[in-house]
C-alpha cells in the first residue's frame, strides 16, 4: 500500500515553513542553525552510514507561542542486499533499508508545538523523513515528548509512508511505533552523563531497518561543550546484525556539535 503523496506532503511543510520564516515572525522567536560531525550516524540504535562518519546540519525557527518548524540533513549509506544476504531472503526488493546507492541523503522536515505545565515540558509534532526519490521509502511520524528533572519520555507512531507493503506486512498508520526514555545529569562543570533506552516495533520497522522482529536499543554517553562520546548497543537480529551493519556489536561514537543564533 502506498500511503499519501510525497510532493504534497513536502509542499505542505514548505508552506508552513514559509509562513514561519517571514520577517515579522522573527520579532517573536528564535532562528537557529546547527551542525554536527559524527564518526557514526546512529538512529534508534542502528547505524545509518555503515558505521562511517556523517556530516549533519539543520535550521530551526521557534516562535514565542511555542510553535516551531525546522529541517535537518545528513548523509546516509546502506549496504546492498547482495553484500549481506541472498536476494531471495527479501519479499519485496524495495522493502529493505539495504538499498545500496538508492540512499545517499536524509532530509527531515518537522513542525510542532511546545509548552510547559508546571515542572513538565511537553513537545508534540509531526516529522517527515525524506530520502532519495529512487529509494521509495519516505515516511512520516507523529510524536509526543515529556521532560522533567532530567528525565524524558518520547513516543513516535508511523502515520504514512510511500513504501509498498510486502505480503503479510502492515504499514498502516499506527502499525509501527517507537518508545524511548532518557536521563541526563550535569555531574561537574558542564560535564553531562546520559543514559538512553528505546524500543522499536512493527512491520515497517522490520522492513526499513532489515531486522527480525522488534528490538531494544540502549546507550550511555558523556558530553561537554559540544563534544560527546557515546557507547551504543542493541539486541537486534537479522540483516541489520550482519556484515556492514554490525548493529549487534557495541559501537563507540564521537561527535561534535555547534549551535548558531542566526538573529544575532
Amino acid at each position: 500500500m502506498t500511503q499519501g503523496n510525497t510532493a504534497t506532503r513536502i509542499a505542505l511543510l514548505t508552506a508552513v515553513a514559509g509562513s514561519a520564516f517571514s520577517t515579522s515572525a522573527f520579532a517573536g522567536g528564535d532562528l537557529t542553525a546547527n551542525a554536527t560531525f559524527t564518526t557514526n550516524y546512529i538512529w534508534r540504535g542502528l547505524t545509518q552510514t555503515l558505521n562511517d562518519p556523517a556530516v549533519q546540519g539543520g535550521i530551526d525557527y521557534v516562535d514565542d507561542s511555542g510553535l516551531y518548524v525546522g529541517t535537518w540533513l545528513s548523509n546516509v549509506k546502506y549496504a546492498n542486499a547482495t553484500t549481506t544476504a541472498g536476494a531471495d531472503e527479501f519479499v519485496d526488493g524495495a522493502n529493505f533499508n539495504g538499498a545500496g546507492d538508492r540512499f545517499s541523503y536524509e532530509n527531515d522536515l518537522y513542525f510542532g508545538y511546545t509548552m510547559d505545565t508546571g515542572p513538565v515540558s511537553w513537545d508534540a509534532g509531526y516529522l517527515y523523513y525524506n530520502y532519495d526519490s529512487a529509494a521509495d521509502f519516505d515516511f512520516g511520524e507523529v510524536y509526543l515528548k515529556a521532560a522533567a528533572a532530567g528525565f524524558s519520555l518520547a513516543g513516535y507512531m508511523l502515520t504514512n509512508t510511500e513504501a509498498n507493503e510486502g505480503p503479510g506486512q502492515d504499514f498502516s498508520a499506527g502499525s509501527t511505533y517507537y518508545l524511548s526514555g532518557d536521563y541526563g545529569i550535569d555531574v561537574y562543570r558542564g560535564i553531562v552523563l546520559g543514559a538512553h533506552v528505546g524500543y522499536h516495533a512493527g512491520d515497517f520497522s522490520e522492513a526499513f531497518n532489515v531486522v527480525d522482529g522488534n528490538y531494544l536499543e540502549y546507550n550511555v554517553s558523556v558530553s561537554k561543550a559540544g563534544f560527546s562520546l557515546m557507547a551504543s548497543d542493541t539486541d537486534v537480529d537479522g540483516i541489520a546484525a550482519g556484515p556492514g551493519y554490525q548493529n549487534d556489536d557495541v559501537r563507540y561514537v564521537l561527535s561534535y556539535s555547534i549551535d548558531i543564533d542566526l538573529l544575532d
